[in-house]
């Protein structure tokens, strides 16, 4: 696949919300935090320029914690987690991979592991990989 045809599409389960996203490297990140863990959220980190949201951006519910910052979406019908604007990367989205409507396109990434649980030990490391 070139750059340009990376983009790949998903969404919530009841399709409901429906999404474009260009992939710009076949890693996903696995995090332990606790929201992370609870949800099965993958991370692909994309710019704001990264994610088109076709359909349904309007019926998504938004959810806050702790310090506020990341603005977590979810579907209100079907409860899936598709994409936010995560604390470490505001002027972004992470898209969850497992809301990608292709597995094999899904069986494509490498995941890394990160340690969300100490987040503010981490987190230099996932703002600026190596």
């Amino acid at each position: 696949m070139t750059p340009s045809d990376r983009w790949v599409a998903g969404g919530c389960h009841c399709g409901a919300v429906r999404f474009r996203v260009q992939v710009p490297r076949w890693t996903a990140v696995a995090c332990n935090c606790s929201i992370c863990t609870k949800k099965g959220f993958l991370h692909l980190f994309v710019g704001a320029d990264g994610l088109q949201v076709e359909q349904g951006r309007d019926t998504l519910t938004e959810y806050r914690f702790g310090s506020g910052t990341a603005q977590h979406w979810f579907c209100p019908t079907c409860g899936v987690h598709p994409f936010y604007v995560p604390r470490s990367h505001p002027d972004g989205f992470s898209v969850n991979v497992n809301a990608l409507d292709d597995a094999l396109v899904r069986e494509r990434f490498t995941i890394e592991p990160f340690d969300g649980r100490n987040w503010e030990a981490n987190i230099a490391g996932l703002r600026d990989p190596q």
